[in-house]
């Protein structure tokens, strides 16, 4: 399994979400399975096959979370030093050259990727467009309304 690049902030989510799941939903969820075996027949029982499918989601995602977090790449953006230039974990001021609206992107890894949050994804068209340039250099971003021209204003690791 190879590694993939994920931010501080990111793998400190995906902690926190492992340690509620075994902490809190898995001894809920095993509660419940308890609570409808003791109500009898287990062919007819909803309450059990529903706990029984919630358990295996969340097992599941136990060892989804687990299986990122060992092979994750943790970057801590405030101690980047990339001379400037726009680098995983970098957030980036941009002005969208057409309309002159400004924008800000931090790019982050895959399941910390959120567009309403100025997060984007690492593989995103316009992160891949913004890698490697500097303050002053514009950006060609292949869009589906066509090719968008921003200006990067300012690159802040933070």
């Amino acid at each position: 399994m190879s590694t993939f690049p994920i931010t501080k902030r990111g793998a400190d989510l995906l902690k926190a979400e492992l340690h509620k799941l075994k902490t809190v939903d898995r001894p809920t969820v095993i509660q419940a399975i308890a609570d409808a075996r003791a109500q009898g027949d287990l062919s007819e029982n909803a309450d059990y096959d529903a706990a029984k499918e919630r358990q295996g989601f969340i097992e599941g995602r136990i060892a989804e979370i687990e299986g990122k977090l060992s092979a994750a790449q943790v970057i801590d953006p405030a101690s980047l030093d990339a001379g400037g230039r726009v680098v995983f974990g970098a957030t980036v001021d941009l002005e969208d050259e057409e309309s002159g609206n400004p924008v800000t992107y931090q790019i982050v890894g895959e399941d910390e990727a959120d567009l309403k949050l100025g997060l984007i994804n690492i593989s995103s068209p316009i992160a891949r467009a913004l890698i490697g340039k500097e303050e002053g250099d514009t950006a060609e971003v292949q869009a589906p309304g066509g090719t968008r021209r921003y200006e990067i204003v300012a690159v802040r690791y933070q």
